[in-house]
Protein backbone atom coordinates (compact mmCIF):
# COMPACT_ATOMS: atom_id res chain seq x y z
CA UNK A 1 0.00 0.00 0.00
CA UNK A 2 1.50 3.41 -0.88
CA UNK A 3 2.16 5.65 1.69
CA UNK A 4 0.06 8.55 2.71
CA UNK A 5 2.30 11.75 1.98
CA UNK A 6 1.12 15.42 3.16
CA UNK A 7 1.02 17.88 1.13
CA UNK A 8 4.42 19.45 1.95
CA UNK A 9 8.05 19.09 0.74
CA UNK A 10 9.10 15.89 3.30
CA UNK A 11 11.46 17.15 5.94
CA UNK A 12 14.77 15.01 7.12
CA UNK A 13 15.96 14.79 10.44
CA UNK A 14 18.01 17.82 11.77
CA UNK A 15 21.53 17.04 11.16
CA UNK A 16 24.84 18.98 12.33
CA UNK A 17 27.43 20.55 10.76
CA UNK A 18 30.81 19.00 12.16
CA UNK A 19 34.15 20.67 12.97
CA UNK A 20 36.09 18.42 10.42
CA UNK A 21 33.71 20.17 7.77
CA UNK A 22 35.38 23.16 7.93
CA UNK A 23 37.26 24.29 5.65
CA UNK A 24 40.47 26.64 5.15
CA UNK A 25 38.09 29.71 4.66
CA UNK A 26 36.65 29.01 7.59
CA UNK A 27 33.13 27.65 6.29
CA UNK A 28 31.38 24.36 5.66
CA UNK A 29 33.54 22.75 2.10
CA UNK A 30 31.36 22.67 -0.41
CA UNK A 31 31.85 18.56 -0.65
CA UNK A 32 29.72 18.29 2.93
CA UNK A 33 26.79 20.56 1.50
CA UNK A 34 26.41 17.54 -0.66
CA UNK A 35 26.98 14.81 1.83
CA UNK A 36 24.23 16.67 4.19
CA UNK A 37 22.07 17.19 1.08
CA UNK A 38 22.76 13.86 -0.11
CA UNK A 39 21.98 12.12 3.52
CA UNK A 40 18.51 13.81 3.50
CA UNK A 41 17.62 12.22 0.07
CA UNK A 42 18.98 8.83 1.88
CA UNK A 43 16.01 9.34 4.62
CA UNK A 44 13.27 10.21 2.09
CA UNK A 45 14.46 7.59 -0.77
CA UNK A 46 14.28 4.68 2.01
CA UNK A 47 10.48 6.15 3.04
CA UNK A 48 9.85 5.43 -0.73
CA UNK A 49 11.32 1.80 -0.32
CA UNK A 50 14.23 2.35 -1.63
CA UNK A 51 16.78 1.89 1.29
CA UNK A 52 19.75 -0.53 1.56
CA UNK A 53 17.20 -3.56 2.15
CA UNK A 54 15.94 -2.57 -1.42
CA UNK A 55 19.35 -3.34 -2.95
CA UNK A 56 19.89 -6.15 -1.10
CA UNK A 57 16.35 -7.66 -1.66
CA UNK A 58 16.16 -6.60 -5.51
CA UNK A 59 19.39 -5.60 -6.66
CA UNK A 60 18.57 -2.58 -7.98
CA UNK A 61 19.42 1.58 -6.90
CA UNK A 62 19.12 4.72 -7.96
CA UNK A 63 22.31 7.10 -9.13
CA UNK A 64 22.22 10.64 -9.22
CA UNK A 65 22.53 11.26 -12.85
CA UNK A 66 22.74 15.36 -12.45
CA UNK A 67 22.77 17.68 -9.61
CA UNK A 68 22.55 21.75 -9.32
CA UNK A 69 23.36 23.20 -5.93
CA UNK A 70 23.31 26.62 -5.64
CA UNK A 71 25.37 28.01 -2.08
CA UNK A 72 23.13 30.65 -0.62
CA UNK A 73 24.60 31.14 3.18
CA UNK A 74 27.74 30.00 4.63
CA UNK A 75 27.25 27.20 7.29
CA UNK A 76 29.66 27.02 10.29
CA UNK A 77 30.26 24.41 12.73
CA UNK A 78 27.79 22.57 15.56
CA UNK A 79 25.02 24.46 13.31
CA UNK A 80 21.56 22.72 13.09
CA UNK A 81 20.53 21.91 9.48
CA UNK A 82 17.34 20.78 8.71
CA UNK A 83 16.78 19.37 4.83
CA UNK A 84 13.35 18.86 2.67
CA UNK A 85 12.52 17.39 -0.16
CA UNK A 86 9.93 18.05 -2.73
CA UNK A 87 9.44 15.66 -6.02
CA UNK A 88 9.13 17.60 -8.79
CA UNK A 89 8.17 14.96 -11.58
CA UNK A 90 9.13 11.08 -12.07
CA UNK A 91 8.35 8.80 -14.98
CA UNK A 92 9.08 5.12 -15.21
CA UNK A 93 12.55 5.64 -14.81
CA UNK A 94 13.45 8.39 -13.59
CA UNK A 95 12.98 11.23 -10.53
CA UNK A 96 13.76 14.93 -10.55
CA UNK A 97 13.43 16.38 -6.94
CA UNK A 98 14.43 19.53 -5.46
CA UNK A 99 15.91 20.26 -2.09
CA UNK A 100 16.37 23.29 0.20
CA UNK A 101 18.74 23.22 3.29
CA UNK A 102 17.42 25.76 6.07
CA UNK A 103 19.25 26.15 9.31
CA UNK A 104 17.28 24.54 12.00
CA UNK A 105 16.58 26.50 14.24
CA UNK A 106 16.72 30.30 12.38
CA UNK A 107 15.01 29.07 9.51
CA UNK A 108 17.64 30.65 7.12
CA UNK A 109 17.82 29.48 3.60
CA UNK A 110 21.80 28.17 2.98
CA UNK A 111 21.62 25.80 -0.16
CA UNK A 112 19.29 24.36 -3.01
CA UNK A 113 19.63 21.08 -4.91
CA UNK A 114 17.91 19.49 -7.92
CA UNK A 115 18.97 16.23 -8.62
CA UNK A 116 17.90 13.87 -11.59
CA UNK A 117 17.82 9.77 -10.36
CA UNK A 118 17.80 7.53 -12.32
CA UNK A 119 16.70 3.68 -11.29
CA UNK A 120 19.18 1.17 -12.03
CA UNK A 121 19.20 -2.69 -12.71
CA UNK A 122 22.86 -3.37 -10.57
CA UNK A 123 23.40 -6.26 -12.18
CA UNK A 124 23.50 -5.39 -15.45
CA UNK A 125 24.17 -1.74 -14.16
CA UNK A 126 21.76 -0.43 -16.59
CA UNK A 127 18.76 1.87 -16.11
CA UNK A 128 15.65 0.22 -15.82
CA UNK A 129 11.43 0.55 -14.41
CA UNK A 130 11.06 1.45 -11.24
CA UNK A 131 8.90 -1.99 -9.94
CA UNK A 132 5.02 -1.65 -9.43
CA UNK A 133 5.47 -1.14 -5.83
CA UNK A 134 8.14 1.95 -5.59
CA UNK A 135 6.04 3.53 -8.79
CA UNK A 136 2.99 3.66 -6.56
CA UNK A 137 4.87 5.16 -3.80
CA UNK A 138 6.03 7.86 -6.04
CA UNK A 139 2.81 8.64 -7.51
CA UNK A 140 1.56 9.07 -4.00
CA UNK A 141 4.10 11.36 -3.42
CA UNK A 142 3.84 13.30 -6.63
CA UNK A 143 0.00 13.25 -5.91
CA UNK A 144 0.74 14.82 -2.12
CA UNK A 145 3.01 17.32 -4.09
CA UNK A 146 1.03 18.35 -7.32
CA UNK A 147 -0.57 21.41 -5.41
CA UNK A 148 2.75 23.00 -3.83
CA UNK A 149 4.05 25.58 -6.33
CA UNK A 150 7.12 24.88 -8.35
CA UNK A 151 10.13 26.20 -6.76
CA UNK A 152 11.53 29.38 -8.15
CA UNK A 153 15.19 27.79 -8.14
CA UNK A 154 14.47 24.88 -10.45
CA UNK A 155 15.66 24.64 -13.54
CA UNK A 156 18.88 26.84 -12.94
CA UNK A 157 21.86 27.09 -15.10
CA UNK A 158 24.94 28.29 -15.15
CA UNK A 159 26.09 30.99 -17.22
CA UNK A 160 27.90 34.30 -17.23
CA UNK A 161 25.96 36.83 -19.30
CA UNK A 162 27.82 39.18 -21.77
CA UNK A 163 26.61 42.67 -21.55
CA UNK A 164 26.17 44.26 -24.89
Amino acid sequence: MPIAWKPEPVRCDVMTVKDEWIDYNGHLNMAYYNVLLDKACDQVFEQLGLGPEYVKERNASFFTAEAHVCYVRELNAGMPVIVSLQLIDFDEKRAHFYEEMHHAEEGWLSATSEQLCLHVDMGARKVAPWPEDITANLQALSDAHSSLPRPERVGRHIEIKKKN
